[in-house]
């Protein structure tokens, strides 16, 4: 850590430190996998769209506007025109060529980005406008109403740096859209991937410069980042808020673990730090000697923490039933034991910070034995000594459960066993089982759990709960893990989906809500609030509830 932080250049006035957790695995925009490459392409390359995190909302970037978008049959046409403004590193314009390009590399065989393949698989063809080079038309298949964030949420790459020889400039889009088997053998391909996919393509300063307002300057892998302003970033030359470049430099310094990280913010070797545990953010608010330095946040987030029943199952085939095991979480206690309060409890999949759409009229299920004794009952259970019993097609059966969750999780871990205390209290039995990560994906996919805890992140602007909760994603393999839903939820589901306006798309919401409340079958339990400290010496800091909750190319060095 000392080694680290004495190696790196002298700090500049209004340079801005941060922390990653890892070094990136690369910072190639068409293949990044991790969260710490994320973070450093953000900072070099700009996509059509990017959300502003002052106030939520998406915004052109790249796109001069938000998209026209026009459903034609069974396509969607989507229709960008690019900023006259937006250049490239070395002066020249970004155009729909740039588009056309950029798309062909993400949907190539041989190409190695399996990750983010999938994300634009929709865009079936590109349609260029004849006379005017800015403007273009993706033609998507079918329609689903998060295709305005995902047609505008990937980063745009330079032809002219990939691809200098022009290897992809004669095949089409739409070929990309066949079958692939039958490009792998083109030798323009071949040849573009051989080089895509070599390390010193992936990770080169040189080679990796995009249209945002910095440049990789030095990387010393294990220790730091730094990246640089452009001198004449085509930015600065429009006035819109939020494209910003400010600082003039950003150092991104690879801290693994949560102890050097907090030692560095109280020695003042960090300008930023995020996700701090819960229990070390209580002690730093009491900390007089940094609280005049630094200034600590906890915005409300979007990730939450939910339970899943699985209401295929005789036993939680009826709402009562699981309505009553609703009031045996005790999300009060979970939300003291493992967030420290830092978590608002939820009625719903819409988070409580989202007023205009969240049901304020339903209140969050709460620990009552009381009330749960009464639906069990009502369900035709009857208690005995032993525990909870009720006649099954003509079987005798035991009222029982086995809750699974992820294991090297800690909340989960924490969460599981609180709840099987409280279910004893009533003499039900519950089995508490860890499982691997991918044990546990697919037991869920294949409907192989009885009780299960997840954790699920959203944001504010996109509503398409259709791939959780339809039935027709139901079936084993799907998303809908728990069953939930009938024809009049479907119906709901797809009625909020074609929403026309804001007040249609809340009263839809919050019917929602209130079905699921009812049903509890997929039970969020509460919201999380980030915890971040803040150097003081800088404003315009955007903090917000989306990763990475802050915007560090807006921050403004304070007079």
């Amino acid at each position: 850590m000392f080694f680290s932080f004495c190696s790196q250049p002298q700090r500049q006035p209004d340079e801005v430190r941060v922390r990653l957790t890892s070094d990136p695995q690369t910072l190639n925009p068409a293949n990044y996998s991790d969260p710490s490459g994320l973070r450093v392409i953000n900072l070099l390359f700009n996509s059509l769209l990017g959300v502003d995190l002052a106030d939520n909302e998406l915004k052109p970037v790249l796109a001069e506007s938000m998209p026209l978008i026009e459903q034609k049959g069974a396509t969607t046409h989507i229709t960008y025109e690019l900023r006259e403004a937006a250049k490239w590193t070395n002066g020249s314009a970004i155009t729909s060529d740039d588009i056309a390009f950029t798309l062909k590399v993400l949907k190539a065989p041989l190409v190695q980005n399996e990750q983010i393949k999938p994300q634009v698989a929709f865009i079936r063809d590109l349609i260029l406008d004849e006379e005017n080079n800015r403007k273009f038309t993706f033609v998507c298949e079918g329609f689903t109403p998060e295709m305005e964030l995902l047609s505008g949420d990937f980063f745009i790459l330079p032809a002219y740096l990939f691809d200098p020889e022009n290897l992809l400039k004669s095949i089409p889009v739409a070929a990309f859209s066949d079958s692939l088997s039958k490009l792998e053998n083109n030798k323009n391909i071949k040849a573009f991937a051989a080089r895509f996919n070599t390390a010193a393509f992936n990770n080169s300063g040189q080679q990796l410069q995009g249209s945002a307002g910095y440049v990789l300057e030095k990387w010393a892998p294990g220790q730091y980042l730094t990246l640089k302003q452009k001198d004449d970033w085509w930015g600065k030359s429009i006035n819109v808020p939020h494209l910003t470049a400010n600082p003039k430099r950003i150092t991104l310094q690879v801290i693994p673990e949560n102890t050097p990280a907090l030692l560095a913010l109280k020695n003042r070797q960090l300008d930023v730090l995020e996700d701090i545990p819960a229990r070390e953010f209580d002690q730093l608010k009491t900390n007089k000697a940094l609280l005049k330095d630094y200034t600590l946040f906890t915005p409300a987030s979007y990730g939450s923490v939910y339970v899943g029943l699985n209401s295929r199952l005789p036993k939680f085939s009826d709402k009562e039933t699981r309505q009553a095991i609703a009031h045996l979480l005790d999300v009060a206690n979970y939300i003291k034991i493992t967030q420290q309060q830092y978590a608002t409890p939820t009625v719903g999949i819409i988070p409580p910070n989202l007023k205009e759409y969240y049901n304020t009229d339903l209140k969050p299920y709460a620990f009552n034995l009381v009330k749960a004794k009464a639906l069990l009952t009502k369900a035709g259970w009857q208690q005995r000594q032993s525990g909870w019993f009720r006649n099954v097609n003509g079987t005798v059966q035991q009222l029982t459960i086995k809750l699974s969750y992820k294991a090297s999780n800690t909340v989960l871990e924490a969460t599981a066993l609180i709840f099987q205390e409280s279910a004893a209290k009533l003499t039900i039995p519950v089995e508490v089982e860890a499982q691997e990560g991918n044990l546990f994906n697919t037991n869920c996919r294949e409907h192989n759990f009885e009780m299960m805890l997840r954790t699920l992140n959203g944001n504010p602007f996109a509503f398409n709960f259709e791939p959780l909760l339809h039935t027709s994603h139901a079936e084993k393999g799907g998303t809908n893990y728990t069953g939930f839903g009938n024809a009049e939820s479907d119906a709901l589901l797809q009625q909020i989906n074609k929403a026309g306006t804001k007040a249609e798309k809340a009263r839809l919401l919050k019917e929602l809500q209130a079905v699921m409340y009812s049903e509890a079958t997929f039970i969020p339990l509460y919201y999380l609030k980030e915890r971040l400290a803040i150097h003081k010496r800088f404003g315009n800091t955007k903090v917000s509830g989306l990763k990475p909750y802050y915007d560090v190319s807006a921050f403004l060095l304070q007079k």
